[in-house]
């Protein structure tokens, strides 16, 4: 797509195949949708403290949304002027209707969002998929990226964590219904505590008003008829990238990526092995690292405030505009 094809905006609320649970924006965050050929997207906005500011795009995880970056994004409103998109399936997003859930697939998404806005180059976050998806999209874009921040992003692994296991297994066809039929019982307490205890090093640290709003949103995206098709088929497109060699294989587009980069790693990541930091480190060229010991693998939601200074540190290095 031409950076002329403008896409049709609106605003969240006004979408008439938006759930019937409201999405939760928090102060100072702005929610639109934005609907292109083919795919429509919401994008969680969090405007710079001035004008002028250069553009960042936030990427989340499997099984995330726009919400995970909501600590982190106005930390940094005085160096960037935010936007977090919610991947095609994912958070408010409806499905694709190509049904693609590939890591090429959300690439194409992102940038196809960039393009369509006009907003590149930007700062470029991604965590876990979304690192993956980054990855790929400063690979083959990088027109489109000033900067790169990888937290513990998916990128293949030999030797997968036992704890990962279970999160590869929904890529298995059945598997996903299977495992909704027998947790149909389940509460969405229990989902969450459930997640909290995969994704973050200290679970202790979620206070209780943050685990009332993911429960709420656990809760929301339970009605969602395509949940468990969007959780599976993107699963399947993470296994499908860490099988796939030669030039569109991830770690050779790692070595491609010629944006600053910085990387962030949880030394008690549960899904991306901790042991992977230093081959990461190797493969993007001049890339810096930072390591969170008691970190998990949501770093930017666990300790925002380390994470948005080494990404202050990044910025100031090479240039905010």
């Amino acid at each position: 797509m031409s950076s002329t094809e403008l896409p049709e905006t609106r605003t969240a609320a006004a979408s008439p195949a938006s759930p019937i649970r409201t999405v939760r924006v928090a102060d100072g965050e702005e929610l639109r949708s934005v609907a292109l050929p083919g795919l429509t997207l919401t994008v969680r906005a969090r405007p710079g403290n001035r004008p002028g500011l250069p553009p960042a795009l936030y990427v989340h995880g499997l099984g995330g949304s726009s919400q995970n970056w909501s600590d982190l994004m106005p930390l940094l409103a005085d160096q960037v002027d935010g936007e977090a998109v919610d991947l095609p399936g994912f958070g408010d997003s409806p499905p694709p209707d190509d049904g693609n859930y590939s890591v090429t697939g959300h690439a194409r998404a992102v940038i196809r969002l960039l393009d369509a806005a006009g907003r590149g180059p930007v700062h470029l976050f991604g965590n876990s998929m979304g690192g993956a998806v980054a990855t790929r999209v400063a690979a083959v874009r990088p027109d489109l990226v000033r900067t790169l921040t990888l937290i513990s992003p998916a990128l293949p692994e030999l030797r997968a964590q036992r704890t990962a296991w279970p999160t590869a297994l929904l890529a298995v066809p059945g598997i996903a219904s299977f495992f909704a039929k027998i947790t149909r019982e389940w509460t969405a307490e229990q989902r969450v505590k459930g997640v909290l205890s995969l994704c973050y090093g200290d679970p202790g640290q979620v206070t209780e008003e943050g685990f009332r709003h993911a429960v709420e949103e656990m809760e929301r995206r339970l009605e969602l008829p395509y949940f468990w098709d969007a959780m599976a088929r993107s699963s399947r497109g993470i296994v499908d990238a860490y099988t796939l060699g030669g030039q569109h294989g991830l770690w050779r587009q790692a070595e491609r990526v010629l944006a600053p980069t910085l990387l962030v790693y949880g030394g008690r990541d549960r899904l991306v092995s901790y042991r992977m930091a230093r081959k990461a480190a190797a493969a993007f060229r001049g890339s810096r690292l930072l390591s969170l010991p008691e970190a998990g693998h949501v770093a930017m939601m666990e300790y925002p405030e380390t994470v948005a200074q080494a990404v202050r540190d990044l910025i100031a290095d090479h240039g905010g505009s």
